[in-house]
C-alpha cells in the first residue's frame, strides 16, 4: 500500500501544488490520476468521466530528436485541424511561453527550460481538463525554475486549465499554485515507497 484514506478535490481552473519528500507517493498519485497505474481500492472521479482528458508533463522533457519543436508540439493537437490551422495554433502557443521563432528548431538546440516549455505546450494543445506536472522544473537552475513556474501559471490560467504540480520546492509551489498542500497534511499515513 502506497497511501490510504487519501481525499483530494481539484476544482475547475485551480492549480494545486503537492510538496513532500521523495518516495512518499506523489508521483504515484499522478500516475494513478492519469491512468498509467491502477488504483487497488477507492476511486478517482472526474466530473464528466466520458469526456475528461488528462495531460502529463514528466520530470524530464520527452521530445523526439528527429522532429522540430513544431513537430513535437503537433503530437498534442487534434488531427481534425488542417496543417495550416495546426501550425498557426502551435505558433501562437509557442509565443505564449516565450518560444516565438522556435518552431523549426530541433530539440538538441534547446536549453532544458526551453525543452520543458515545449512539453507543456504539447500537453496543453490537447486541451486537457487537468494537467499533471511531475517535478518538471527540478533539473533547472533556480532563476530559470522560478521564471518558468511564473510563466506556466500564467499560461495555465489563460487556458483555464486545472493542474496538479508536484515539487520539493516551496517557493516554486507558491509561485505556480493557487493552493499549496504539504503531503503530510494531506496524507498522514504514508509508507516510504513510491
Amino acid at each position: 500500500m502506497i497511501f490510504n484514506e487519501l481525499s483530494l478535490t481539484l476544482h475547475s481552473d485551480e492549480i494545486i501544488a503537492l510538496i513532500g519528500p521523495s518516495g512518499c507517493g506523489k508521483s504515484t498519485l499522478l500516475r494513478m490520476i492519469s491512468g498509467l497505474e491502477s488504483v487497488d481500492e477507492g476511486a478517482i472521479e472526474f466530473q464528466n468521466p466520458e469526456q475528461s482528458t488528462v495531460g502529463y508533463v514528466f520530470q524530464k522533457p520527452i521530445l523526439y530528436p528527429h522532429l522540430t519543436v513544431e513537430g513535437n508540439a503537433a503530437l498534442g493537437i487534434s488531427e481534425k485541424l488542417s496543417k495550416a490551422e495546426r501550425s498557426q495554433r502551435i505558433a501562437h502557443e509557442l509565443q505564449q511561453v516565450g518560444l516565438e521563432g522556435f518552431a523549426q528548431r530541433k530539440p538538441d538546440s534547446l536549453s532544458g527550460g526551453e525543452a520543458q516549455r515545449v512539453t507543456v505546450v504539447r500537453a496543453l494543445l490537447n486541451q486537457p481538463d487537468v494537467l499533471l506536472l511531475d517535478e518538471p522544473f527540478s533539473a533547472l537552475d533556480l532563476p530559470t525554475r522560478r521564471k518558468i513556474a511564473k510563466d506556466t501559471r500564467a499560461f495555465l490560467k489563460s487556458k483555464h486549465t486545472a493542474a496538479i504540480h508536484v515539487t520539493h520546492d516551496p517557493e516554486e509551489a507558491s509561485i505556480l499554485a493557487d493552493r499549496v498542500i504539504e503531503w503530510s497534511h494531506l496524507m498522514p499515513d504514508v509508507s516510504d515507497k513510491e
